[in-house]
């Protein structure tokens, strides 16, 4: 056996290192929740670098969409492929071991399947559930995915996107259709889905399932994003009021531990922008 062999794990490890991808990603790790939006001067003033390599970084990073421009100016911000990797991340670590034993409690205090669920694209995808021993049956398990548009905790995974982002993600004349209350449009679908927002959580029966009903609430992070939904299924064609009004505050509860647990905290007299805003691309939440 050489000296090498005996060498310890982090001696030397420098020599392994690749500087470009260890600039890459240190110039990531300088975005976070004070500093949501970065420009290039101020990258290369932060890491040392000359303009023109941070200039370069950027634009292969932006085209491997772990950044995106901040409202089409000369900023950035994190991008979607970011966000997938912390959706992977949560899926298999913190949203599901967090979020697990709070919907275990609240399917134990109301008896009836809850879950949570995120967005990845135009889908949403189940990453926890749990079902108390009753008749209701679904098909719908772990790792289930739906059509955002068409369901309601879809809806509520939308909230952030303005105008200009829902079009990008939706560049068809007409969405698909899967309920006669499927938004035929994403004029339709943003107006459905700021009102989700204003509201602060959804409750409605028939929106993808005839038979099936739905109430959920969002689960925020530390930068206050939505990142999944916390909901409970109700086998009915509708929800009777009175149990809507007793199930609503436990579940917007429930989202509001998980959100807390990921460490987000609501700021006071936070900006609200109208939905006319939010059409022009008036920023995000």
């Amino acid at each position: 056996m050489s000296d090498n062999d005996n060498a310890p794990a982090d001696g030397g490890s420098d020599k392994y290192m690749v500087p470009a991808l260890e600039r890459g990603l240190r110039l990531l790790q300088e975005f976070g929740r004070d500093n949501a939006t970065l420009g290039a001067p101020e990258l290369a003033r932060r890491l040392k670098l000359p303009r023109a390599t941070v200039f370069r970084m950027l634009n292969t990073l932006e085209t491997l969409g772990f950044l995106q421009r901040a409202d089409g100016g000369t900023d950035y911000r994190l991008g979607l492929a970011v966000l997938r990797l912390g959706f992977e991340f949560m899926s298999s670590m913190d949203l599901t071991e967090l979020g697990q034993p709070v919907i275990e409690r609240l399917c134990a205090e109301i008896r009836v399947p809850c879950n949570i669920v995120v967005r990845d694209g135009r889908s949403v995808v189940y990453v926890a559930k749990v079902t108390p021993p009753t008749p209701l049956t679904s098909s719908v398990r772990v790792g289930t995915r739906l059509p955002a548009h068409a369901t309601l905790l879809g809806r509520l995974l939308l909230a952030d996107l303005p105008m200009p982002e829902l079009r990008a993600l939706y560049p068809e004349a007409h969405l698909e259709s899967y309920s006669p209350k499927t938004p035929r449009t994403v004029l339709e679908l943003f107006d459905l889905v700021q009102a989700d927002r204003e509201l602060g959580y959804v409750a409605g029966s028939g929106f993808y399932e005839s038979s099936i009903s739905t109430i959920a609430a969002p689960v925020r992070d530390h930068s206050g994003r939505v990142i999944a939904a916390l909901g409970v299924t109700l086998a009915s064609a509708r929800i009777d009021p009175e149990h809507q009004a007793q199930l609503v505050p436990r579940v917007r509860a429930a989202a509001d531990e998980l959100s807390a647990q990921l460490n987000y905290r609501p700021q006071d007299g936070a900006e609200v922008l109208s939905i006319d805003a939010r059409r022009a691309g008036g920023g995000h939440a």
